[in-house]
């Protein structure tokens, strides 16, 4: 079927999907609305509507560029400051129940594709459960790298981040309810809220409320600020990540055609150092922790690794059914809501039995699930300044190991 752009307009292609995922990123910035929908959301939205009125093809070599190149480069950029002594160093008593939260992550996963896996079919449900193992452990990072090693089909993935993100904004607003509910605050410890009421219930302290409240927020505009990225940076990032890639997939192959057998343990090896998406993982995270200096201070690799991460969410959009994605993205949803219970079930559960606070939990809880931007807004919408920074270290440590929890439970079941 003729498009008004062809199938070999790479060029005009790549520039559509670029412009689309720079245009939402704008809208997201820019207007309340957007920020709720999110960005990943609208590019995947703006391409499809491009698709199904017959203006770009729903197939074409220039996705595939993005696919084989620009995703597996992202995730270098997004792990360079993932220095796990830091992480552990610095992240208090966070680490503990996120990482128990992420055990919830990955026992949903496993019982959503028990209870579903013949509704969906059995080869999809495993995507399905690697893509949202991955996502709710780590970030959108993780998701596409799931899809990608998992070779799920490009209506699964735009159904399945239609659902991950319409499911990631309810239970947001359930993290932000729990710490006012009676029941929680009976049985769970909640120091940060007894401090900032008794502090508000004074009067002779509400300047210096005030004036602490007006720092930590300076902090948190600091750590968010445009920041300068020289030429240097561009260079050295771009270098690194692109040998970090080079080397991550020569290993795969070698270890994927060296590794023989069919034994269970056998395939899970194989599946596990096989893959590209976890060795680029776990290179990057050991040079990231032994040369945090050099890794860590490469201006501006964040923010590359989010654009290039929103034009691929631009690709899945344009082979996207609207068609069927109303039909399968409402057992998609079901199938993350099963994971997001279960995290949360998890983190109640340990977290009462561990003691942590309730600010802790659902802090945590948030880090699993929307990764560390959306947990260090919501603790600085609640106030809760001292959680802001273990929330972004948690939610970084996410990225690492998000795609190991998706490739295990894939290469299991």
């Amino acid at each position: 079927m003729s498009t008004f752009i062809s199938t070999d307009n790479s060029w005009m292609l790549f520039a559509i999907l670029v412009v689309i995922a720079a245009v939402s990123i704008r809208l997201e910035q820019c207007f309340l609305w957007a920020a709720k929908v999110s960005a990943c959301v609208l590019c995947l939205v703006f391409a499809m509507m491009l698709a199904n009125l017959r203006i770009i093809p729903t197939d074409a070599p220039a996705y595939d560029f993005i696919w084989s190149y620009l995703v597996p480069l992202a995730i270098p950029f997004l792990l360079f400051k993932a220095d796990f002594r830091k992480i552990w160093r610095e992240s208090g008593r966070m680490f503990g129940i996120y990482l128990l939260a992420s055990l919830g992550t990955a026992a949903g996963g496993v019982l959503a594709y028990l209870l579903l896996k013949n509704r969906i079919g059995v080869a999809d449900a495993k995507s399905a459960l690697a893509m949202f193992v991955g996502t709710y452990v780590g970030g959108s990072v993780n998701l596409v790298a799931m899809a990608d090693a998992t070779g799920a089909g490009k209506n699964l993935v735009s159904a399945s981040i239609v659902a991950d993100n319409l499911l990631m904004v309810l239970y947001f607003f359930v993290l932000a309810a729990l710490p006012a509910s009676g029941w929680i605050l009976r049985h769970y410890r909640h120091p940060i809220i007894d401090r900032r009421a008794h502090i508000e219930s004074s009067q002779e302290e509400m300047a210096e409320v005030k004036r602490h409240h007006q720092t930590h927020k300076s902090r948190a505009a600091e750590y968010w600020k445009a920041r300068p990225v020289s030429l240097a940076d561009l260079a050295t990032g771009f270098a690194a990540a692109c040998l970090i890639v080079a080397v991550s997939k020569m290993l795969a192959g070698f270890f994927e055609g060296a590794i023989a057998g069919d034994s269970f343990a056998i395939s899970l090896l194989r599946g596990l150092l096989g893959n590209q998406y976890l060795l680029i993982t776990t290179i990057t995270t050991a040079l990231a922790t032994f040369f945090p200096e050099f890794f860590g201070n490469i201006s501006g690799a964040q923010e590359i690794g989010t654009f290039l991460i929103h034009i691929f969410f631009a690709v899945i959009g344009a082979p996207a059914s609207i068609a069927l994605i109303i039909r399968d993205a409402p057992l998609l949803l079901l199938f993350a809501a099963i994971i997001v219970l279960m995290d949360l079930v998890f983190s109640l559960v340990f977290g009462k039995l561990f003691n942590y606070s309730i600010e802790e939990i659902t802090v945590a809880s948030n880090a699993n699930i929307g990764g560390p931007t959306t947990a260090a807004a919501f603790a600085i919408a609640k106030g809760w300044h001292t959680l802001i920074f273990p929330a972004i270290l948690v939610g970084t440590l996410g990225y690492v190991i998000g795609n190991y929890y998706g490739i295990f439970l894939f290469t299991s079941l």
